[in-house]
């Protein structure tokens, strides 16, 4: 019987310090090199030769200041900051490969879709058809503050504008322009046949966009789409518009709960829950021995930040641990942070309470997910256990130093991959999406922007 197929993201941020603060300051970090060109394209390069699916960027666009009320110990930290533009890297790295594709986070709550839906086709246009979009609604009340807001808009309003939001991208990418409204005939003088692009003429509680798609139709018209929902709103979200689906959970058994309840909703709604790509965030510590694996794991722990770790837990959370004892076990809060990040340490798990020691010491090496620390067998083992019992298609790795922990990856664990079957050889495809689903470049027939595309033109010609 032939083994299910393993994705595989990068997971990295144009930042200094993204999932395990602290560790910008081990002699082999080069994280510092964010700002640098080559940096992006030598980790494109190695990330092509381990046949990645794609590197996921996430991105914030506030600091981190729930901790101690201030944002000094993330500032001090390098704790997601400073950081810079995801989308902003993705050309060079593109201009170096062929095949890997490109995750882009961008929040619909600070976002235009006019000027968004622009951005992205170009993206999609100058990488061939290679972009992804993850879909975040925000959860910083720093962000909210800069943006003109008072705090934080309420978590469910969230998706209410998320939902408004990807109505007018699916009409302005998948409607807009006819597949062949592009003509280029030199002879007439005709780049574009007028009758075959549409005004949108969207009009809703959150926008208001009468007008055209200002692109032509790009490799993959709608970037393929990433979510990381894993609130009871957000998983419904996750099930009716997402293509790959994000996690970040400590332990099997929560990741089990999880992808059971997305596919469930999927297929509630007339999804095939097999098409939706579950990720779990996964950070490896490699070691040609478990004696070399546990040893830099020890010498990473020694680099770890206390106080950055309790600096992201605060801003994923909403919870100032600094107001609780160090053996105090974390109480349940629900406030406009992401509630599945307080849920996954105080109410998923009955089995396990956590402290404030605890968590600091466990945030602090790969964020809300498993570490695990061996050869290059016993991680392929523990991919291959998360695939099998949690159900899971795939893995966000996540490093500990960069580019170290993706070249210990590409070059000790893939091959063990690829000889279990796990991880192909060669790209199969042209863009992302093919490349992910072997099954062309364009949504499925059963997602939700293909209704703008089916019925759009018609009703513009009757």
């Amino acid at each position: 019987m032939a083994k299910r197929r393993m994705y595989l993201n990068a997971f990295d941020m144009n930042c200094i310090g993204h999932q395990s603060p602290g560790l910008w300051t081990h002699p082999e970090d080069q994280a510092y090199r964010y700002t640098d060109m080559e940096y992006w394209v030598e980790l494109a390069r190695l990330l092509e030769r381990g046949c990645f699916d794609a590197v996921f960027l996430a991105d914030v666009l506030g600091v981190y200041d729930v901790y101690q009320g201030s944002r000094d110990a993330a500032v001090r930290d390098a704790a997601q900051v400073p950081v810079n533009d995801p989308m902003l890297v993705v050309p060079c790295m593109a201009q170096v490969t062929k095949h890997l594709g490109f995750g882009v986070t961008a929040s619909v709550s600070y976002e235009h879709p006019y000027t968004f839906a622009r951005r992205m086709s170009t993206l999609d246009h100058l990488t061939k058809g290679r972009v992804g979009w993850n879909i975040v609604t925000s959860y910083l009340d720093s962000a909210a503050r800069n943006i003109g807001l008072h705090e934080q808009v309420s978590h469910d309003e969230r998706y209410d504008r998320a939902e408004e939001f990807l109505e007018v991208c699916y009409k302005l990418w998948e409607s807009s322009w006819e597949d062949d409204a592009v003509i280029r005939d030199k002879a007439s003088g005709m780049y574009t046949n007028p009758r075959k692009v549409h005004d949108i003429e969207h009009r809703g509680k959150y926008s208001s966009v009468p007008g055209i798609h200002l692109c032509e139709p790009s490799p993959q018209r709608t970037p393929v789409l990433y979510q990381a929902g894993t609130s009871t709103r957000g998983r419904a979200f996750a099930a009716k518009h997402a293509e790959c689906v994000f996690i970040s959970v400590p332990t099997v058994n929560i990741a089990k709960v999880y992808v059971r309840a997305l596919r469930q909703e999927a297929e509630r709604i007339g999804r095939d829950p097999q098409e939706i790509r579950v990720l779990a965030l996964f950070t490896p510590i490699v070691g040609r021995t478990q004696a070399e694996a546990e040893e830099k794991y020890a010498e990473y722990k020694a680099h770890a930040s206390y106080d950055g770790a309790l600096s992201l837990f605060g801003g994923w959370t909403g919870i100032d641990l600094s107001n609780y004892s160090p053996n105090e076990n974390l109480r349940y809060v629900k406030n406009r942070a992401v509630e599945s990040a307080v849920e996954t340490f105080t109410k998923i798990d009955p089995d396990k309470t956590w402290n404030v020691d605890e968590i600091a010491d466990f945030v602090g090496i790969g964020g809300i997910g498993p570490v695990v620390v061996g050869t290059p067998d016993t991680i392929a083992d523990a991919m291959e256990y998360w695939m099998d019992e949690a159900g899971v298609d795939g893995f966000n790795i996540a490093y500990t130093v960069s580019p170290g922990t993706f070249v210990d990856f590409v070059e000790r664990v893939v091959p063990v991959l690829q000889r279990r079957g796990l991880v192909r050889h060669a790209y199969g495809g042209t863009t992302l999406r093919d490349n992910l689903s072997g099954r062309g470049s364009f949504l499925l027939d059963d997602h939700p922007a293909r209704k703008y595309r089916s019925t759009y033109w018609i009703q513009q010609t009757v």
